[in-house]
């Protein structure tokens, strides 16, 4: 079984995904984080001389595919989470869960202002990321997923609940 995680930079993708991993203990579980699939830097479009990590063409989907095929081989649940989870078609359709992410763009301004995972990102390209995230992914909330505000905590109750709605998850709920 693929579950899709998909939403804007900081809104709680990579700590959902734990999350689920972790409540699917007695599981074999995989998480896919989209961030380690991408292209060099070379092979990545840029804006203003800076690395262009918010857009699409950022990640290798064909390798990002292989692996999710070969991960859903072996393990009884794969979770894939990234900002593009569901902008490359061939691997969307295998996803049998999708969550999407939202998040105010005030409280996204704060969380990215404070991840300092990368370094301190200039003001413009923060603003860059939200603009991107609008063009490339905004549609994503219009797709059969459980579209989550994730200005608050993320209620896991509220996910599993979503799962368990589908007839495939019940033997693993």
């Amino acid at each position: 079984m693929i579950i899709g995680i998909g939403g804007i930079s900081n809104s709680g993708k990579s700590k959902l995904a734990g999350r689920l991993k972790d409540y699917f203990k007695d599981k074999k579980v995989s998480v896919l984080c989209q961030d380690d699939y991408t292209f060099p830097k070379d092979k990545i479009p840029s804006v203003k001389d800076h690395v262009d990590w918010e857009h699409p063409d950022s990640i290798d989907y064909k390798w990002f595919h292989k692996t999710l095929v070969e991960h859903d081989k072996i393990f009884d649940i794969v979770i894939v989470e990234g900002i593009f989870a569901f902008h490359h078609e061939p691997t969307n359709v295998l996803m049998d869960i999708k969550i999407f992410l939202s998040l105010a763009k005030n409280i996204f301004m704060v969380r990215k202002s404070n991840d300092l995972r990368w370094g301190k990102e200039p003001d413009w390209y923060v603003e860059h990321i939200w603009n991107s995230h609008c063009e490339y992914c905004g549609h994503y909330s219009d797709i059969d997923a459980l579209a989550i505000n994730s200005d608050n905590p993320i209620d896991l109750k509220e996910v599993i609940s979503f799962m368990s709605e589908s007839l495939i998850w019940r033997d693993l709920i």
